[in-house]
């Protein structure tokens, strides 16, 4: 802390906390549709955040520390409060208990990542990513605006999705991280054309496929964790075999 801290990317983890504290105040205020924006706009300043640091070399342990206590605010908290204003306060406890199990996991998946971070696998993250949850929650508030749908219409699927949404991020199901260097590797020339295409669709409907993709996105690790848990019981079974050959050689 002598030496100073490294302002540009940290400038984004304020960033990204003021936005999820404006989210609060526009919940406060009744204003949902801009919350939920501006839990998107936190999220963008969290992506960038880190991103910013790594290509500058500018990454440290007070940042690190510093965007998790910004994404406790902005993707646990924010989002928590957000929801039981909006549709949650007619279940009464179990209502405000769904937002306070949101914010818990939430804290919870950021510990458990800090403490991770350098043991596991950077293609994938262990739980749902905080961001994508609180994002699904954004998004599904914007998809009822552009509906029509009052925030009473299919309440109890909402609760339910809050629930879901927590115990995802507290969960061992894997997704997948967007970290892999081969994304910035030449790619075959189809690929930029179906990117382009989804680039048009997206500027179509936004709010439709923001809601689709985040969708597809949460249930991809739950899909993938039931495919592939035939696999890893097998490998589990070889190493418990192998482990038990060892023993009987000694």
């Amino acid at each position: 802390m002598r030496k100073g801290i490294y302002i540009l990317p940290n400038l984004f983890t304020a960033g990204s906390l003021f936005a999820g504290f404006y989210c609060m105040v526009s919940t406060v205020n009744g204003d949902y549709r801009t919350a939920a924006l501006w839990i998107l706009a936190s999220s963008i300043f969290d992506g960038l955040d880190g991103k910013v640091a790594r290509l500058t070399g500018t990454a440290s342990k007070f940042g690190v520390e510093f965007d998790s206590l910004a994404d406790v605010v902005s993707f646990g908290a924010a989002p928590g409060l957000l929801m039981y204003c909006w549709a949650l306060r007619p279940f009464g406890r179990l209502g405000w208990l769904a937002g306070f199990l949101f914010l818990a996991c939430a804290a919870l998946r950021l510990a458990r990542f800090n403490v991770q971070v350098e043991t596991v696998e950077s293609k994938r993250f262990v739980g749902l990513p905080t961001p994508a949850a609180a994002s699904m929650v954004s998004a599904m508030i914007l998809f009822f605006y552009h509906m029509g749908w009052p925030a009473s219409y299919n309440k109890v699927a909402i609760l339910v999705l809050i629930y879901f949404l927590a115990l995802l991020m507290v969960s061992n199901v894997k997704y997948y991280s967007f970290k892999d260097p081969s994304l910035i590797k030449r790619q075959p020339f189809a690929l930029l054309v179906l990117a382009v295409l989804l680039l048009i669709v997206i500027a179509a409907e936004p709010v439709i496929m923001l809601f689709t993709i985040f969708i597809c996105y949460i249930l991809s690790g739950p899909i993938g964790f039931v495919v592939t848990y035939p696999r890893r019981r097998r490998l589990e079974r070889a190493m418990h075999r192998g482990h038990e050959g060892m023993k009987k050689n000694q």
